[in-house]
């Protein structure tokens, strides 16, 4: 498998749809609103002020993804990237496309004098991706996160 990287545009809108439904279902096991998502993915993809999505492809076939959105901290004088929609495509699981879309993005990161570091949450339970994150060398934070959410 030979991966390369790529930002996202508009036109890669229905792979992602199709990525993170199949996300939601996997992790969550929650059924997206489709209209609802595809209006959030081509959202972001039409304004990278919102963030950006990177697709690793093999052969020309996108086999993953990640999108990363921004946070601003006062306490550092920079912005987090969060790390946020991976998914890797049952074909490519085990094979190295997480690896070289975080080595990517991270590469990417660290060229930036405002990007102060990487941040990502995972589903608590998810004992395989926070293995992945860890041998990656990203480490487990002592916050915790809480929410309340006007959509679901």
């Amino acid at each position: 498998m030979k991966i390369t990287i790529r930002q996202a545009t508009i036109a890669d809108a229905p792979v992602i749809v199709r990525f993170n439904s199949l996300l939601a279902a996997e992790t969550e096991n929650k059924t997206l609103d489709q209209a609802l998502l595809q209006k959030g993915v081509e959202t972001i993809l039409s304004d990278p002020s919102k963030g950006l999505y990177f697709l690793a492809e093999d052969d020309g076939i996108v086999v993953g993804q990640t999108m990363i959105t921004y946070e601003w901290s006062d306490w550092r004088n920079g912005t987090f990237w969060w790390i946020q929609s991976v998914y890797v495509a049952q074909e490519g699981r085990g094979r190295g496309v997480f690896k070289s879309l975080y080595e990517y993005i991270h590469a990417l990161a660290r060229s930036r004098t405002d990007v102060c570091g990487l941040r990502l949450y995972v589903e608590e339970n998810n004992a395989r991706a926070r293995q992945t994150y860890e041998r990656l060398g990203m480490k487990q934070s002592y916050y915790r996160m809480y929410e309340v959410d006007f959509v679901s």
